[in-house]
């Protein structure tokens, strides 16, 4: 899903000469269809998401994280069951279960889950920039998603280790509190 969500993005941005910007063997998944089931090289993926944040989002890891956001919905579309209202811990689980569809490697894990409370271990294996882009993407992922189900709008998400900025991984540290 996210794979075809970046070519979409790509094929969006028909000012730009993409392929100056991609390498060759990128340019064949602008002109063919995409299989939300199918698996994409990784590398592709981390050049689509680079080529993003530079010509659509600029820079800006704030659009990167809104997009993290907006990209909740669909998920939510294509997964009824993903949500469990008034339960963010069990979204948060049910999310676990889902997970392993997106990604062929442990890309995100959740090694501690309580109530109020979670921490998300993100390696996404890729260079620091598109790293850290990717992970702004997911802060802004769960954040929706707690929303969702049912956390407060002050939530907190915060990156506690950042693998970019020298850490051993990148952990992202989410608590909310119930809207009353």
């Amino acid at each position: 899903m996210l794979f075809a969500d970046y070519v979409r993005m790509v094929r969006g941005h028909k000012g730009v000469d993409w392929s100056t910007q991609l390498a060759p063997e990128d340019l064949p998944y602008l002109q063919q269809r995409i299989e939300p089931g199918q698996w994409y090289p990784m590398e592709t993926f981390e050049r689509l998401g680079l080529a993003i944040l530079r010509h659509v989002a600029l820079g800006d890891l704030n659009a990167v994280r809104m997009w993290g956001r907006f990209s909740v919905d669909e998920l939510r579309a294509a997964n009824p069951t993903l949500l469990a209202e008034g339960d963010p811990a069990e979204t948060l689980n049910r999310f676990r279960v889902l997970r392993s569809a997106f990604f062929d490697f442990e890309a995100l894990e959740i090694p501690m889950l309580i109530d109020g409370e979670a921490h998300v271990v993100i390696r996404y294996h890729m260079g620091n920039a598109a790293e850290e882009a990717a992970s702004h993407q997911t802060m802004g992922f769960f954040e929706r998603l707690l929303q969702l189900a049912g956390a407060t709008d002050d939530l907190s998400a915060r990156f506690v280790e950042r693998t970019w900025a020298g850490g051993t991984r990148t952990l992202l540290a989410l608590s909310w509190q119930m809207k009353p």
